[in-house]
């Protein structure tokens, strides 16, 4: 089977403060659900209270991140599923439950992993 990454970035989020409880149940019961169903890889929030961080070959640690990823924020599932359109519909799931899109992206296949 193929791993999945179901993302959206902070800023899609547009839910008012007294929506947000029910947006988090919601969200909580969409990836219950796929621990039932047995496709939950991982998941959880870029904590954007700590700055990333870019690490060198040699070791050397910057406070800096790729221009293209300064703005990686937001939420993030991984699934085990039969089909891409099977993510698609796992996709739908939890946009629903956020109440913003989903980015779906496709992990490449590694034999050691």
């Amino acid at each position: 089977m193929t791993k999945y990454l179901i993302s959206f970035p902070a800023s899609a989020m547009d839910i008012s403060e007294e929506d947000m409880p029910a947006v988090g149940e919601a969200a909580r019961a969409a990836i219950r659900e796929a621990k039932d169903a047995g496709v939950y890889v991982f998941g959880g929030g870029i904590n954007e209270d700590v700055a990333p961080r870019m690490v060198a070959a040699d070791g050397a640690v910057t406070n800096e991140t790729y221009p293209q990823t300064r703005e990686f924020n937001g939420g993030f599932c991984v699934l085990e599923l039969p089909s891409r359109e099977a993510a698609v519909q796992w996709a739908a799931k939890i946009a629903k439950a956020c109440r913003c899109s989903q980015e779906l992206r496709e992990f490449g296949y590694d034999p050691e992993s």
